[in-house]
This record gives C-alpha cells, structure tokens and sequence, in this order.
C-alpha cells in the first residue's frame, strides 16, 4: 500500500476538523493508497503547487476543507497542506505555504 507522508502543520490542521471530515478525508486518502485515482468533486489537480500536485475537496454545513497532496515517485503520497477556506478561491498565502512546505517534504523524502 502507498505511504502517506505529512507535514507536521497539515496533520495538526486535519486533527482540528470534525469527525465526519475527518473520516471523509481518511476515505478519499486509502483510494488514493490502493492506487485508484481520485476525480472532481473530489479531487481537483492544483498545478500552482506542483505538477503532480491535488486537492482533496471536502464541504459540510460549517465550510469548506481542503488538503494538498501530491502522488511522489516510489509510491509515496506527500501531504504538504491542509486549511479551510470561505470562499470558492484558494487564496495566493495557502497555495505558497504549500509549496514551501512540500518543498521541505521532497527533500526530507529523499
């Protein structure tokens, strides 16, 4: 099964959602882990982070969820990010905390 590889930060964050969220996000991540791919509204590919970057896609009553993902060679998944947002745009800070933070994820993988 594919390794999931999180920064510190973004599992803290996921921790903070609710259950249901939570249990939405681990849903859509073992897919992921059996190789099978995920597509909208699930999933949605975020080429401002990564050219093999994504975004879990995840709404309920009290707002919307997102969490970066990018599929690395040898069967890792790197989760670099992961907020809540208000509005349909992903705002310019989250997207280059996510990239500074996968950064930091590659090089520590290899």
């Amino acid at each position: 099964m594919t390794k999931v590889i999180w920064n510190k930060s973004a599992k803290n964050t996921v921790r903070a959602f609710s259950e249901d969220v939570r249990k939405e996000i681990g849903a859509l991540l073992m897919i992921l882990q059996q190789g099978r791919n995920l597509g909208m509204p699930q999933s949605k590919p975020m080429k401002q982070v990564h050219s093999s970057a994504f975004e879990l896609r995840i709404k309920d009553g009290a707002g919307i969820y997102r969490v970066f993902y990018v599929l690395f060679d040898r069967g890792k998944i790197l989760i670099p990010h992961a907020f809540t947002k208000k509005t349909q745009k992903t705002p310019p800070k989250e997207i280059d905390t996510a990239k500074k933070r996968l950064r930091r994820l590659i090089d520590e993988t290899q």
